[in-house]
């Protein structure tokens, strides 16, 4: 079973910002993004500001992040 569960949008911006090294490049209506510097080049992602994210929404935001969703869980 996922350790992932249902959280808002800005604890996802808070765990992916202050614990995994991103920083917030711009917000869209209700969407910010994210972006990170790697050694191979930029990652980034985009997260909806909603109460409550499902979980595949969660899953693709950590996919385009390119973060394993153990390390994300951790941080819930």
């Amino acid at each position: 079973m996922s350790a992932l569960r249902k959280v808002s949008g800005m604890k996802v911006i808070k765990i992916l910002c202050n614990k995994l090294g991103f920083k917030i490049t711009g917000r869209s209506g209700s969407h910010v993004r994210l972006v990170k510097e790697t050694p191979s080049g930029k990652v980034g992602t985009v997260v909806p500001l909603h109460k409550e994210l499902k979980i595949g929404t969660l899953k693709g935001i950590l996919k385009l992040a390119k973060v394993d969703e153990e390390e994300f869980s951790k941080y819930l």
